[in-house]
């Protein structure tokens, strides 16, 4: 079955960096386009970054632009988010996705706090 695992959060002081992994299985990766989202407390579930299957292709949110780097790795079923220069407003639970949520991780704290 579809599993996507997560790591690589943690708490971390503003203007600081952070690398999420996601290891995925029980589908052929390299064919999927692969998301991230995030969670803040008390708001809804929002995309931050997507990449095609290649990694040709990838998008962001505003906020993140220029800040956020979303990568893969096909050999290793894996895919990558490079943040850095964080901001208290990043704080949230970020998850990985299949496509756009079709198959979702168990999501991965990330905190910015001084």
């Amino acid at each position: 079955q579809v599993q996507l695992v997560e790591s690589g959060g943690g708490l971390v002081q503003p203007g600081g960096s952070l690398r999420l992994s996601c290891v995925a299985s029980g589908f052929t990766f390299s064919l999927e386009t692969m998301t991230w989202y995030r969670q803040a407390p008390g708001k809804e579930r929002e995309l931050v970054a997507g990449i095609t299957s290649v990694g040709i292709s990838t998008n962001y949110q505003d906020s993140v632009k220029g800040r956020f780097t979303i990568s893969r790795d096909n050999a290793k079923n894996t895919v990558y988010l490079q943040m850095n220069n964080l901001k208290p407003e990043d704080t949230a639970v970020y998850y990985c996705a299949l496509r756009w949520g079709t198959y979702w991780g168990q999501g991965t704290q990330v905190t910015v706090s001084s």
